[in-house]
């Protein structure tokens, strides 16, 4: 027989899998063991990185035992240990899951026809279609429909109670407003919302964590591919394009292209084959460098508020509105780049374009969710209306541009329309956690020390650990900076800051593990290591920029000559600067 090996060797258990050997480390279960050998055992409720509920019943295997004795369980709980043979498909075992389909498929709409999940992205369409079950669309009795969020939709009819939403919420976002409920009067299993609130009552960050991990249409982004599509075909409205940092290195996966590819140019000509300027959240990427750059170099210099901390993540904004309204201060007062872009796009274009602000639709393409409620926000426009007018998550983008026939893999290349459509490295690394902290380092410390320190690479900041941080000397000044990959690790660092013990200049939070990349409107992936590859890609389209300091992109220079004057001048604090919301007394 062929062996598999898994890990170290002192450290294998030794199993049989379908006849193949297989040596995985301790405390793998039966299903990670079997991914090690490629042998596939059909789940809808697993998904790497989460603690398994076993909720689906997909997983079931056939396991004897050494002393003969045989027993049918779900792979994902039970643990492999020595000497124990199993069989993963078996006549047996595919009426079980023939028999736990049709279980989900009895309560469930079936309505593939108009659900937002099709085309590929559906885990329960694919189990369906792989035995070969046919179900007929019928009436479900209605649960929860609940569309009071601006970033997503929650429609429990259709919900599978698999329980991945709960366990990314309540153990790796540790936002908690999720919980398994089972209805007494019908018996039915499935997620709702702690106490059977809606989502507006909640705290709720709009990460959409959530969203990613649901594999079937219980909760899908709010869609805003029609409102894009009518503006599109309005020939009175100019659409502006802008585009995330993120964006350039996921949506290429979409279209079948290697993970992390990067479609910058593909995606400047698409946008343009749509109509309309095309331009790159990377300009006002770099534009936030020099805005918080400056007003950091400021707190630092005349006592302010430290320690400073982030304020391009609207996920993050809203879990300090809500849990600590107390310390809004410590945020730098800097919009977001999709808003910074907003802002540009209605006060600043027209004039240079020729065209009423008032006739221009601003779509965004984001790998985020929390975008759509960030482009909401009240202090987020003027009297021409919002600064952005619609976002769309990376897998809107996708199928706006396959409904419109716009093939990603073999569009040929554009360029991006000049005044705000150059970026830098340091723009681009924004998209990945760290990527901010070591974008503002770049600038920041090369100003402080008039370029005697000319570091680039600022790899302290890189990697997934949940808290890194640094110690940087410069001049007579030693400068420590923090930064924390995902909501769930922040708690913490923030009771430091509140209890005044932080000993941190400069914190970066994102929501997302992994940052932008990884983010509630990004491509969906089972394997979270290639959240990784992404990163590589994008550290690699950074080296590859001829320019990587913000405060070197041209068209950056150029808008403060012709426009803005100066970082944090009087123009930029009114149009690139905001406030923020004490949120804690809305939750109900």
């Amino acid at each position: 027989m062929r062996e598999i090996y898994g890990g170290q060797l002192d450290e294998n258990v030794r199993v049989v899998i379908d006849g193949q050997v297989v040596l995985c480390p301790e405390n793998s279960t039966i299903l990670e063991a079997a991914k090690m050998a490629n042998i596939e055992i059909p789940t809808l409720c697993y998904l790497k990185g989460l603690t398994p509920t076993g909720e689906c019943g997909m997983c079931v295997v056939e396991i004897t035992y050494p002393d003969g004795k045989k027993k049918i369980g779900r792979s994902c709980r039970l643990k492999a240990k020595d000497g124990i043979e199993v069989v993963t498909h078996s006549e047996e075992l595919t009426k079980l899951r023939e028999k736990a389909i049709k279980t989900i498929l009895d309560k469930h709409p079936n309505d593939c026809l108009t659900c937002q999940k099709t085309n590929g992205n559906c885990h329960l369409q694919e189990v369906t279609h792989l035995f070969g079950i046919n179900p007929e669309e019928r009436k479900v009795p209605k649960r929860t429909l609940d569309e009071t969020s601006v970033a997503f939709t929650r429609d429990m009819s259709k919900c599978i109670a698999c329980g991945r939403c709960v366990t990314v919420c309540n153990d790796v976002q540790k936002i908690k407003i999720y919980e398994m409920y089972t209805d007494p009067k019908t018996g039915d299993r499935y997620q709702r919302v702690k106490g059977g609130k809606m989502l507006s009552d909640t705290n709720c960050i709009n990460c959409g964590q959530c969203v990613k991990v649901c594999p079937v249409a219980a909760l899908t982004e709010k869609d805003s591919i029609k409102e894009a599509i009518d503006a599109i075909d309005d020939p009175n409205v100019t659409i502006v394009w802008e585009m995330a940092p993120a964006i350039q290195n996921t949506l290429g996966e979409e279209f079948g292209l290697p993970t992390g590819s990067d479609v910058t140019r593909k995606i400047a000509a698409a946008m343009k084959a749509l109509g309309g300027y095309a331009y790159t959240t990377d300009f006002s990427a770099d534009l936030t460098i020099m805005e918080e750059g400056t007003e950091f170099i400021d707190r630092v210099s005349n006592g302010g508020v430290l320690p400073m901390m982030t304020s391009c993540c609207p996920g993050w904004i809203r879990y300090m509105e809500y849990n600590y309204p107390d310390q809004l201060s410590h945020l730098s007062t800097c919009k977001s780049p999709q808003q910074m872009f907003g802002a540009l796009v209605k006060n600043y274009l027209p004039k240079k374009i020729g065209v009423d602000a008032k006739k221009i639709c601003h779509i965004s393409i984001m790998p985020c969710t929390a975008k759509k409620f960030e482009r909401s926000r009240e202090e987020m426009g003027g009297d021409y209306g919002k600064d952005v007018d619609i976002v769309l998550t990376t897998r809107e983008a996708a199928k706006l541009f396959k409904f419109k026939g716009i093939d990603l893999a073999t569009i040929k290349e554009e360029d991006f329309d000049s005044l705000m459509g150059c970026g830098t490295g340091a723009a681009r690394i924004f998209s990945t956690t760290g990527g901010v902290m070591e974008a503002a380092l770049r600038t920041v410390v090369w100003k402080l020390t008039n370029g005697k320190i000319d570091t680039i690479d600022y790899v302290a900041a890189r990697g997934y650990k949940g808290v890194k941080e640094a110690s940087l000397k410069i001049g007579d000044l030693e400068v420590k900076v923090a930064v924390v990959n995902g909501i769930g690790n922040v708690k913490p660092v923030m009771d430091d800051v509140r209890a005044g013990k932080s000993p941190y200049h400069f914190i970066e939070v994102m929501a997302c593990p992994g940052g932008c990349l990884n983010g509630g409107g990004a491509p969906l992936t089972s394997e979270p290591s290639l959240v990784g590859v992404r990163m590589d890609k994008t550290y690699e389209s950074d080296k590859n920029n001829k320019i990587r300091r913000s405060h070197e992109n041209p068209e950056i220079q150029a808008i403060y000559a012709d426009y803005l004057k100066e970082p944090c001048g009087h123009i930029s604090h009114h149009i690139l600067h905001t406030t923020y919301t004490d949120r804690s007394k809305t939750v109900k």
